[in-house]
């Protein structure tokens, strides 16, 4: 069986991101590199990609900037898709309502 790449749907946040926070561009552009000639098969994938990451209900919470930048994605394993869902900074994390989209039920 052939392994596909991850496939990111899509990189208009990271644009939007870079364009708002010029500093965040070179991290976010590290990220994607890696993310997108990765195959991941489940967390323990990611981890070993980018090890500041963590597992929230349905959501990969990637730490960017070292806690200036949170990128925060669904990843479907099995068609190697991953969906950006937001692209915080530190205050915009820790008001917690991104969470809201990485409930497990």
């Amino acid at each position: 069986m052939r392994r596909f790449l991850v496939r990111i749907i899509s990189r208009k946040k990271i644009r939007e991101a870079s364009a708002e926070h010029g500093e965040w561009e070179a991290s976010l552009a590290a990220w994607y590199r890696i993310a997108k000639a990765a195959r991941w098969k489940h967390f323990g994938d990611v981890k070993q990609s980018w090890r500041r990451a963590d597992s929230v209900g349905t959501c990969v919470v990637f730490d960017i900037s070292y806690n200036r930048c949170t990128l925060i994605a669904y990843i479907n394993y099995r068609t190697q898709k991953l969906f950006i869902l937001h692209i915080l900074d530190h205050v915009e994390y820790d008001r917690d309502r991104w969470k809201d989209d990485c409930d497990d039920d």
